[in-house]
């Protein structure tokens, strides 16, 4: 276990950091395996309703750090290509 002040704090700010960007992550995968359901499924209609509501999440996650910026982007053009494949 660490001694100085500083390592201790910085112990807890981690604990804080990895707990927060944990459920940023599992939201993100969740909102994400929505839209691949909905498209598995042939459902239009709430692929892109499932679909308008994952970029948001996607772009916030980017913004916050969790994931890239180029990978958020990719997720967004792929899940956009997929669900306009079903008409």
């Amino acid at each position: 276990m660490a001694h100085h002040k500083s390592a201790l704090k910085r112990i807890k700010q981690n604990k804080k950091k990895y707990l927060r960007n944990k459920h940023i992550r599992s939201t993100l995968r969740t909102f994400i395996k929505r839209v691949r359901e909905a498209v598995e499924a042939k459902n239009a209609d709430q692929a892109r309703q499932a679909l308008l509501a994952a970029i948001p999440v996607i772009d916030k996650a980017a913004s916050k750090g969790v994931i890239h910026a180029s990978n958020a982007s990719r997720n967004v053009s792929r899940l956009t290509k997929l669900v306009n494949t079903l008409g």
